[in-house]
């Protein structure tokens, strides 16, 4: 890395049309390494450079200027942020643009429309990438991974229903029980710590549209099975997307995340074991979000040539800023669960 670039350098960038363009990921310039410094804390300017923009704070007391995407103090968090940066040069940029759109119109509008403003911005960035050299250079070295076929399995014996519980077409991988005015949904794919594929969204996006429809419905909790609440989605799903454009309207015409933050009731999420880019997504829409001391978060998405898909980039944004947003997402670095409770990215640990 080079020396650090000044404030004054920085604010020049800013303030030159020609500067601004030449210091950008489309020049070559992947990320901006610049000194904390108080006058940056006024600086008001219409256009950042178009790479991320890392505050260096190596005298301690980051300031928390929205010129930096993220303030770092710690040089092997810097390497490390570098390094991934500049294996992802496009997608990392991709994300910093999609946080500062998404920060602005939640600064700007009513929470209802700064969320759909900012799954749009989301999904369609998101949708481009899926078809940009940086994902599919990641998904090339990929191991080809075919979903197994079930087991033939004898048909169960004929049992009575469990009472008030709802029935849908997909229970094989979500499960749903009515007790009293109370709707508990779980994730039910254990055998692959719940990995979110096409089938586990739809059944979750219906539970949540008959509990919109439901006024009697006072409570919506979410959980998972098995060791995880959900570590993240299916990649052996990932790279099937031909269209960005179909892609696009079917992520913003379906959306659990969206669904979940949009309920009137209280919702709430009980998390626990490896929360992973939509394991921690969704459910950081609910209004309040539990998780068990040893689980830890982690957005992996970048390293793949992606940004956050799953509503990370309103849900994960809202709770915590946008520079720890860019945090996790540029460091692909594990959150524990303490961390998660001083930044409030959840609301609450369980017991032990």
């Amino acid at each position: 890395m080079d020396a650090p670039l000044t404030a004054q350098e920085l604010i020049d960038i800013c303030h030159s049309p020609a500067a601004a363009e030449a210091y950008s990921s489309a020049s070559g310039c992947a990320y901006l390494v610049v000194q904390t410094d108080p006058r940056l804390d006024v600086l008001q300017v219409d256009q950042l450079p178009q790479c991320p923009v890392i505050g260096w704070a190596a005298a301690g007391g980051a300031e928390s200027s929205r010129v930096f995407d993220l303030v770092l103090d710690d040089p092997q968090i810097l390497a490390t942020v570098i390094s991934q940066i500049t294996a992802q040069p496009v997608a990392s940029t991709t994300l910093i643009q999609v946080l500062r759109h998404n920060t602005t119109v939640l600064d700007r509008l009513t929470p209802a429309s700064a969320r759909s403003a900012g799954l749009l911005a989301e999904s369609l960035a998101y949708s481009s990438l899926q078809h940009s050299h940086g994902f599919q250079n990641w998904l090339a070295q990929q191991p080809s991974a075919k979903p197994a076929k079930p087991a033939k399995t004898r048909k169960p014996a004929k049992t009575r229903k469990p009472a008030k519980t709802i029935n849908t077409a997909n229970t094989k991988v979500v499960l749903a029980e009515r007790q009293s005015d109370q709707l508990m949904i779980t994730l039910n794919r254990p055998e692959v710590h719940n990995a979110f594929n096409e089938a586990m969204k739809a059944a979750l996006c219906e539970l949540l549209q008959l509990a919109a429809c439901d006024p009697s419905i006072h409570t919506v909790q979410l959980q998972g099975r098995g060791a995880s609440f959900c570590a993240g989605g299916d990649l052996s799903e990932f790279g099937l997307a031909t269209d960005a454009g179909v892609a696009h309207t079917s992520r913003t015409t379906r959306h659990a995340g969206a669904l979940l933050a949009g309920l009137a009731c209280h919702t709430s999420a009980i998390l626990h074991g490896a929360c992973i880019g939509a394991g921690i997504e969704v459910p950081a829409f609910a209004k309040h979000v539990t998780a068990h001391p040893e689980t830890t978060f982690r957005l992996p998405e970048v390293a793949m040539g992606l940004v956050p898909g799953a509503g990370g980039t309103v849900s994960i944004l809202r709770r915590i800023g946008r520079q720890r947003t860019a945090y996790m997402a540029l460091s692909n670095a594990p959150i524990d669960a303490p961390t998660a409770l001083g930044w409030g990215l959840i609301d609450s640990l369980t017991e032990p």
